[in-house]
């Protein structure tokens, strides 16, 4: 199984940005399973015609987000993403409901607001 990924330069997204859900996608599809090896980084933008930068810039986005993780100078992982998206999902949502709470919002408000920031987001 090999890493199938591109970037389009002509595109108005960034090329670190399709990087990132590129790779996301396929790890959260299971397309790379977990533990799956990523290339490294000087390896992948050498493949893509990108600057090293660039999928430095993606792979950090990638950990911050635990779709990846690496492992010292053993590599880069696809990591165990959906414990590490529900925490941060459930974080999301209680700061959220604390910054709701805090501006005197009733529950049925906040839901209110959660449901039209939602729809502007998953209906765009």
């Amino acid at each position: 199984m090999t890493l199938k990924i591109s970037v389009d330069t002509d595109s108005s997204t960034a090329p670190y940005e399709q990087l990132r859900a590129g790779i996301a996608e396929q790890a959260r599809s299971g397309v790379l399973p977990v533990g799956y090896k990523l290339p490294t980084v000087r390896g992948l933008a050498e493949q893509l015609g990108l600057a090293a930068n660039t999928v430095a810039k993606a792979y950090k986005a990638l950990e911050a987000d635990g779709v990846i993780e690496t492992r010292g100078r053993h590599g880069t992982f696809v990591a165990a993403a959906g414990d590490a998206a529900a925490r941060r999902l459930a974080a999301a949502a209680a700061a959220f409901a604390r910054e709701a709470h805090r501006l005197g919002a009733s529950r049925d408000e906040a839901r209110a607001a959660s449901e039209d920031a939602l729809r502007a987001v998953y209906e765009a």
